[in-house]
């Protein structure tokens, strides 16, 4: 991580002024802010779309193509934030939580 330490509410609070500032709360609904990630994240699958394995995983050793991969997962990661927001979800306390479920319901060594 840089020096200027980023955390997620940090983030939220930059997204939300940037929101106010120029009147566009009215139009983060939850519904809204769903929908958005959705066109987001298939912005982001589109890039992938018709990729061999072997291609997809240099996706980012070509500098345009890496530009616009990182631009796609910052959008994605923008809605899912302001969407946390809205819905006043705590993203790392319900990602923790879910790795924590998610290693009871699948324990080491039970195979694939």
């Amino acid at each position: 991580m840089s020096e200027r330490e980023l955390d997620v509410a940090k983030l939220q609070r930059r997204l939300a002024e940037f929101a106010a500032a120029r009147n566009w709360q009215q139009y983060h609904t939850p519904k809204n802010l769903v929908a958005a990630l959705s066109v987001e994240a298939s912005e982001l699958v589109e890039i992938f779309q018709w990729l061999t394995p072997e291609e997809s995983a240099r996706i980012m050793d070509d500098a345009d193509t890496a530009h616009r991969v990182t631009d796609e997962v910052a959008d994605v990661l923008a809605y899912l934030l302001q969407l946390c927001e809205v819905l006043g979800i705590d993203a790392l306390a319900a990602l923790d939580a879910k790795i924590d479920r998610n290693e009871r319901r699948f324990p080491v060594g039970e195979g694939a």
